[in-house]
């Protein structure tokens, strides 16, 4: 399944990602990103992404320190899980929103939407 990412931070490089492609997303859902991706870096000591899956499912990925036989692989997990429960709504409208804006199937409906709008006037 292809994915794009969103967003990533890099611990180690000190440094953040936002694909610009998204660049049309409010301002506060942007910086809610960043600040997810960046604390998630930070506190997991690696690289960090936040993508979307082609279904609008949000796909979270972590990426060790090459020679990092250190990392927490558990913790990190339950930190994700945690992640996914606390920003449970931000997760379900950002999948929303790229389903409705990214995908064909979301390009139909707003179509068709239009379509009926237009018709009933």
């Amino acid at each position: 399944m292809e994915k794009t990412v969103i967003a990533g931070a890099s611990r180690e490089k000190q440094k953040y990602f936002f694909e610009p492609k998204f660049n049309v997303l409010p301002d506060t859902i942007k910086d809610e990103i960043r600040n997810i991706c960046i604390i998630m870096a930070e506190r997991l000591g690696c690289t960090f992404l936040m993508s979307f899956e082609e279904d609008g499912n949000i796909l979270f990925e972590i990426i060790k320190n090459e020679g990092d036989f250190d990392f927490d692989d558990i913790g990190a997990e339950l930190e994700i899980k945690s992640l996914k429960s606390e920003k449970k709504e931000l997760l379900k409208s950002l999948k929303l929103w790229y389903v409705i804006n990214m995908t064909e199937e979301g390009n139909k409906l707003k179509e068709e939407l239009l379509r009926g709008e237009n018709g009933s006037n």
